[in-house]
């Protein structure tokens, strides 16, 4: 796979997407359901030719562009610090993701034990919700340290908007497995902010 900023900027508003979903859910109760949707098919794509082709159109990934550009031009102050700490939480997760073989082969065989659901179940039915977040809870979560997510009580304590939260959270993973393998670091998002904006920019004029 290529290793250009385009490929980084994609991927990385694929992590951003869905911590900005797992926000929604968390201190609303819900998300748009279809952002959802494109967002987890990210975790059936095993086999592709570029980093737009993981998300199926710049389309999919629209919202996570514009999370990504607000972020890296807002002022310290105006910054979403709940976003920042769900994706450096993701970030580092994926490293240690990264060391463990075992635990990636893991994964990789329970989606698609998952995959072959689909012909009964839609992407948006609880049954995979479950599982995706099952996966994300025997695997992901035991690397530690947590992601700790933050919002109001009655949707924190509610199982399907948790099983909802951990299946966004493995689909970010996902997205920084990409970003790593198209050469990214947190070194470049702090040195290169301005070549990142720059992508978004464009990337978003072409939608």
């Amino acid at each position: 796979m290529k290793h250009t900023i385009r490929d980084r900027c994609i991927a990385l508003a694929g992590v951003f997407q869905a911590c900005a979903l797992v926000q929604q859910i968390a201190s609303r109760g819900s998300a748009n359901s279809a952002i959802i949707e494109s967002t987890l098919e990210t975790l059936f794509r095993f086999d592709v030719s570029s980093s737009e082709d993981v998300y199926a159109g710049l389309a999919n990934i629209s919202m996570g562009l514009r999370t990504l550009r607000e972020q890296l031009t807002s002022t310290r102050n105006d910054r979403d610090i709940e976003i920042t700490r769900y994706v450096i939480s993701l970030l580092i997760l994926e490293r240690g993701l990264s060391r463990n073989k075992r635990m990636l082969e893991t994964i990789t065989t329970r989606l698609k034990e998952t995959e072959a659901s689909l012909d009964y179940f839609s992407l948006s039915h609880d049954n995979i919700f479950a599982r995706l977040g099952e996966i994300y809870k025997d695997t992901i979560s035991t690397l530690g340290p947590r992601v700790m997510i933050s919002g109001e009580q009655p949707y924190l304590d509610n199982e399907h908007n948790a099983s909802k939260v951990r299946a966004l959270l493995l689909a970010g993973i996902r997205s920084a497995v990409l970003w790593r393998q198209c050469g990214g670091s947190r070194w470049q998002i702090l040195l290169g902010r301005k070549k990142y904006v720059i992508a978004c920019d464009r990337l978003l004029a072409e939608i």
